[in-house]
């Protein structure tokens, strides 16, 4: 599926209605430059799941992983941006978010070996200053 967002709520939108899809168990990875709207759309996610629109969800470049309860199963959020050895992920309870829970993935590029065989790609692509190519690429 290819999304063409001309705003932050474009993207938004699209990640309201992919939230809708996801279940315990899924796991999704976001590929996209720094400031492509990775982040903006994994909160929408959280915010659409945990059914609060104004939930403070911020980004766990920092920190490197938030967890978030819902009413159907516990979100796990990573940011690998900063991830220094890719080891670390397992000190991260990487093995503990992969049982069960929906984990969202920012910077997967520094975890390639670890990712799941049935990990979804949202790929997230300027194509001007203001528009980006949403591409989402389902399980078959």
């Amino acid at each position: 599926m290819e999304i063409i967002s001309h705003h932050e709520q474009d993207t938004i939108a699209a990640a309201q209605t992919f939230a809708r899809t996801l279940k315990a168990g899924d796991v999704v990875a976001f590929y996209g430059d720094l400031g492509a709207g990775k982040s903006v759309f994994c909160r929408a996610i959280i915010r659409t799941l945990s059914a609060i629109p104004d939930l403070n969800v911020p980004s766990p470049t920092f920190s490197l992983v938030q967890t978030y309860e819902t009413p159907a199963c516990e979100i796990w959020h990573f940011d690998f941006y900063r991830l220094e050895h890719p080891e670390e992920l397992y000190e991260l309870g990487w093995e503990e978010a992969l049982s069960g829970h929906i984990v969202l993935i920012e910077w997967p590029e520094r975890i390639p070996h670890a990712l799941p065989a049935q990990t979804q790609r949202v790929i997230i692509e300027d194509v001007s200053e203001t528009t980006r190519r949403i591409t989402i690429e389902a399980i078959i």
